[in-house]
């Protein structure tokens, strides 16, 4: 095949919250996805049942009557919903004799491939081309869990989006610590307010924002029970303008997780040049340097955490070194047009299995 190989993308509406979302805008910018000539079938939406129903069926017909013209179908995948809504797409690709290849963008929750829904995943898998994953780590798991050829699981990271002229001088910044993504007890927000209600008067000028939707008045009576609620801010979900200021003036992003694929989080905190401090989950371990180009703590670990969070708001020279290293990460490993070119070379590789 001489000419690029087209690409049906399947994932959810670019209206979406999340990191898929995210991950598929970000390759849509890029001259891969021109080249490929990609399509983006946008088969869930958040909200109501009906709009999520809509969405799945106005995205299935878009997806069958654009199927015979394309070469490879690239389904993103999360953990159990997403993988049984697509399920019947993917074994449509195969009936009429495309390539398919499966991303997973598990979270490690137990819905995910090591998970009780193991039988779904293994159907999906048999009829893959090819399957993407975030991390070593994942592609550990997968293959530790099922009869996979492993030379069709590879690897490729989310990238940071392309942020210009963003502030990388930490002096300028202001003094807050920045949580952003869904307020839930798997991104483990509510050991970051404990852990930074235990160092409150040692670092009298820092406040603590969390951005994000989920358990926002859980964490509000929370910081009112420790005493803190005037330090810590809940700011909900926040996109576009406002996002890029929160960011942009942020000192520090910190991450308590339990469990993730790439966190998009950290992804963004790079992009903007903040030191990150968070776990070592999903992908984070294939890149981290514990006091080089991250700041890491267990699960879990509260005074753990308490001690980074003190050691990085004391001490600017680490937050400037840390964020110097956050910067090279997003303009090399993690660069957007890095990865859309690495994502060309599995499409064109793909059609010649």
């Amino acid at each position: 095949m001489k000419r690029s190989p087209r690409v049906l993308v399947v994932a959810t509406s670019r209206k979406t919250r999340g990191g898929i979302t995210s991950v598929v805008k970000a390759h849509e910018s890029t001259e891969m996805w021109g080249r490929h000539k990609c399509h983006w079938c946008q088969t869930h939406r958040d909200g109501t049942v009906l709009r999520k129903m809509l969405y799945l069926i106005y995205g299935s017909v878009d997806f069958v009557c654009r199927l015979p013209f394309y070469d490879i179908v690239h389904i993103h995948t999360a953990d159990y919903g997403t993988q049984r809504r697509k399920r019947v797409l993917g074994w449509l690709a195969k009936l009429f004799g495309k390539k398919l290849i499966v991303h997973l963008h598990s979270s490690g929750s137990e819905y995910s491939i090591g998970g009780r829904y193991k039988g779904l995943y293994e159907n999906t898998f048999d009829r893959a081309d090819c399957i993407l994953v975030l991390s070593s780590e994942w592609r550990n798991e997968l293959l530790k869990n099922y009869a996979v050829n492993p030379d069709k699981v590879k690897i490729l990271y989310n990238p940071c989006p392309a942020i210009e002229s963003a502030n990388h001088e930490i002096k300028k910044r202001h003094q807050y610590i920045l949580f952003a993504g869904t307020l839930t007890q798997r991104k483990g927000y509510a050991d970051l307010i404990r852990a930074f209600a235990s160092i409150v008067d040692e670092i009298q000028e820092w406040e603590l924002w969390l951005a994000g939707n989920g358990e926002v008045d859980v964490a509000n009576t929370l910081a009112t029970e420790l005493g803190i609620q005037n330090r810590v801010k809940t700011l909900g979900w926040i996109s576009g303008e406002m996002k890029d200021c929160v960011f942009r003036n942020a000192s520090v992003y910190c991450l308590p997780s339990y469990s993730e694929g790439f966190p998009m989080g950290v992804l963004d905190a790079w992009a903007y040049g903040l030191p990150v401090v968070t776990t070592p989950v999903g992908g984070i371990p294939d890149i981290a340097e514990d006091g080089f180009n991250i700041l890491l703590f267990n699960p879990g670990d509260i005074d753990g955490l308490s001690r980074q969070l003190m050691r990085i708001a004391k001490d600017t020279s680490l937050r400037n070194n840390i964020a110097c290293h956050s910067v090279k990460l997003s303009n090399d490993v993690f660069n957007v047009n890095v990865l859309a070119s690495q994502l060309s070379d599995i499409y064109k590789a793909c059609v010649r299995i």
